[in-house]
């Protein structure tokens, strides 16, 4: 990021007794960006999403917003706004009451309510349902009146706690793209708290992924999914096969036989850990040659195919014993089944190397 950041976070740690919740965090966050901070649970990403909210206080570092420190500021003073992943809407009140709740406690006048209010249902795409109770809406219509209610007081940054959890899957796919397109026109800086990669990768501007109270990698969706910088975010995003071998005069030596290690850092001798994505593999029948991949290749056996719509996965066994997942477009290719023979080959470019845990 060129611009001076929105948000920023220095070396923030914060225990709970014996357990260390956040060591050392620094990121920043951009104006108008959308950030996702993703791990497990249990990782620290909640926690750091409450020092920002204010309800939560660092033992050390601080946390910056438009260059203030926010250190002893309650939240109410922050110009932040939290998004429940229960979503917390008035059960007696309208849609309409729930969205100007905010705008009131600002003081806020009739004309001004209504006008802002309107705008936000336009937005959110809820107009004509302004009386209605929350029991009386969708899943997915709570959502976005949870939204715009977060966003009526007009903050500078919006933190969302888990915010698609409450959806089943076809409806949490097409609100993703619902929030990013809101999250555009209105041009406020979003945080998203999320376990959930897909959501994490379809939504996000940027990435930090976390891990036991520290930042494994922060970067672009696609640079952390193709890039990983450490086994666990290698392991975390997307699907991974993990084989194990050992650097040999910078080739990496392994169930595929040799292939370059490139700049993975590993000195001769060092045990390694070959890292390769199931769409990144190619499948062919053995009686096709798959030297023109200009890297490695093995002959194994089919143990499973799963059809799942835009893709087909393989599940092979290689030679040593090792199981190695497999993935391709559904449209053309050879056919498998269980128990053929197939030749898998890999690109040098495929190929990530980690240090043998």
């Amino acid at each position: 990021m060129t611009d001076a950041p929105l948000l920023s976070i220095k070396g923030a740690s914060k225990r709970f007794g014996a357990i260390t919740a956040l060591e050392n965090v620094s990121l920043e966050v951009g104006a108008g960006e959308f950030f996702a901070l993703l791990g497990p649970s249990g990782c620290g990403k909640t926690t750091l999403m409450r020092l920002v909210a204010g309800f939560e206080t660092a033992d050390a570092g601080r946390v910056e917003i438009e260059g203030a420190d926010m250190s002893g500021a309650p939240p109410h003073r922050r110009p932040v706004n939290l998004m429940f992943q229960s979503y917390a809407l008035f059960p007696h009140l309208g849609v309409f009451d729930n969205i100007a709740f905010g705008l009131r406690q600002q003081g806020k006048t009739k004309s001004e309510i209504a006008a802002r209010v309107a705008e936000l249902l336009q937005i959110v795409r809820l107009e004509g349902v302004e009386t209605r109770r929350p029991d009386q809406l969708s899943g997915g219509q709570r959502q976005r009146v949870a939204l715009a209610r977060a966003l009526a007081p007009g903050p500078r940054l919006l933190l969302l706690d888990e915010p698609l959890g409450a959806l089943d899957r076809q409806l949490r796919e097409e609100t993703q793209f619902q929030i990013k397109e809101i999250q555009r026109k209105l041009k406020t800086s979003f945080v998203v708290v999320t376990h959930d990669q897909d959501e994490a990768l379809a939504m996000a501007d940027r990435i930090a992924v976390m891990r036991a109270g520290r930042i494994e990698q922060i970067g672009a969706p696609a640079d952390v999914y193709e890039r990983p910088a450490t086994r666990f975010v290698a392991s975390f995003i997307g699907q991974m096969n993990f084989l194990a071998g050992h650097i040999e005069s910078g080739e990496f030596v392994g169930p595929l036989g040799r292939l370059p290690a490139g700049d993975s850092g590993l000195g001769d001798g060092a045990k390694a850990v070959l890292a390769l994505r199931p769409e990144r593999i190619a499948i062919a029948p053995v009686s096709t040659d798959g030297a023109e991949v200009g890297g490695a290749s093995v002959d194994g056996v089919v143990e499973d195919v799963a059809f799942r719509g835009e893709r087909t996965y393989f599940r092979l066994r290689l030679p040593g014993g090792e199981t190695l997942r497999v993935s391709r477009g559904a449209i053309g290719g050879a056919s498998f089944a269980i128990g053929d023979a197939a030749r898998i080959s890999i690109a040098p470019a495929a190929a990530r190397f980690f240090a043998s845990e």
